[in-house]
């Protein structure tokens, strides 16, 4: 494989060995995968937080969001920085924040210690996503679209599902998941040090800091297309994310921790699986394919809300996943041609912004109206709002 694939330009010499392109490969997969594995895994510790420290749904949806406006912060100032220094030096910083990111939930005695955990989660997330993004790339221009699509599926369900079996059946609920990490953050950090630089260094390093979205010419009328989809499925992560937990335990009228996890684990997966199938398809018709999954999802999900229904709800939940999923790849896959390798990890920077502006803005709205509704009557009306963009971007993805 790798004979096929471009040497990896001049690097430092320590360490004097450096990983080939298939090790390299996987290992910047296993790291992308945790980072989001730790962005997911607090999840079902909410309602347990809620429960001990007494704070509202409003001030849950806060604490969630708080990461994702760190993130957006990061890729705005960041994301372009590893065009200009190289892959490898963002990654390793990004790991040693996300280090001491675990550290403080581990610590955590306060809503404070979970805002400060998760804005620092939220820099290093937004640092390590476009340089490892760009990086997977890099590696191998086939594999890494599809790699940039799966990872972060599969991390945030092993984030969540594990966080839930982790709580339902072994003790210290708020403080076993986050040891683990801590030792798989340490060690990622340890092997990174190996991974081959891709890139080489240019000037214009301080200028790149500035924020900016960095999206090329010849990609902006694509993106603004793909953009309802994409607005739609990161906007239901975000809910299922920070308020799925509760919903669960709202509808199937059961405490069990482990439903928060099996809950995202049940939006995620499917995208997973979705992606396998779909990978080699024509991204135009893949984008009308999910915006038709996402809209027969969630409706069925909304049907489980008003019943009472677990298995319309949980059901439901894996079809909207399918399209969450398709549609996702299919956007990378229409925009990674579209920008040269300098600015590529600006690009996916610019896709994340507006990714992650979905998934927190509209989480924090739901948390406010939850307060004044309730969390059924927020659920019903958000997901009809999503079903609503969803059937547009059937439309705009036809000429994507």
């Amino acid at each position: 494989m790798s004979a096929a694939l471009p040497p990896f330009p001049s690097s430092p010499a320590w360490p004097a060995r450096r990983l080939g392109h298939g090790a390299a490969l996987w290992l910047a997969v296993s790291v992308l995968m945790m980072f989001l594995a730790a962005s997911s895994a607090p999840s079902p510790l909410y309602a347990i937080y809620r429960e001990m420290w007494g704070f509202s749904a409003f001030s849950l949806t806060v604490i969630f969001s708080s990461y994702a406006f760190a993130l957006l912060g990061a890729l705005l100032c960041f994301g372009a920085l590893s065009d200009h220094i190289g892959r490898r030096s963002v990654v390793i910083v990004a790991l040693v924040l996300e280090f001491v990111s675990i550290v403080a939930f581990w610590r955590a005695e306060s809503v404070a210690w979970l805002l400060a955990a998760r804005v620092l989660q939220g820099v290093a997330t937004g640092m390590a996503t476009s340089a490892l993004s760009a990086l997977l790339v890099d590696l191998h221009p086939v594999r890494g679209p599809l790699m940039n699509s799966v990872a972060p599926m599969v991390g945030m369900a092993i984030g969540a599902l594990g966080t839930g079996m982790l709580v339902q059946y072994l003790p210290s609920p708020t403080h076993l998941v986050f040891e683990l990490l801590l030792v798989v953050i340490a060690l990622q950090c340890a092997a990174a040090c190996w991974l081959p630089e891709t890139v080489a260094r240019r000037p214009g390093v301080w200028r790149s800091l500035a924020p900016s979205m960095h999206v090329p010419q010849t990609a902006r009328a694509p993106l603004l297309r793909i953009l309802p989809l994409s607005t739609a499925g990161w906007a239901l992560g975000g809910f299922f994310l920070s308020l799925g937990p509760s919903l669960a335990r709202l509808v199937s009228g059961s405490a069990s921790p482990l439903l928060g996890g099996l809950l995202i684990a049940a939006l995620v997966l499917p995208g997973a699986v979705a992606i396998g199938f779909v990978r080699e398809r024509p991204p135009r018709g893949v984008l009308q394919g999910s915006a038709a999954a996402l809209v027969v999802g969630l409706a069925i999900t909304l049907a489980g809300v008003a019943w009472h229904s677990p298995v319309a709800f949980f059901g439901g939940t894996l079809v909207a996943g399918l399209g969450f999923g398709a549609g996702f790849n299919a956007a990378v896959r229409c925009l990674v041609p579209l920008a040269s390798a300098h600015d590529r990890a600006g690009l996916m920077a610019s896709f994340f912004v507006l990714s992650y502006l979905a998934f927190s803005l509209p989480a924090i709205a739901a948390g406010l109206l939850t307060g004044l509704w309730g969390l059924r009557a927020t659920a019903l009306g958000y997901g009809a709002l999503l079903i609503v963009l969803a059937g547009l971007s059937a439309f705009t993805a036809r000429r994507a």
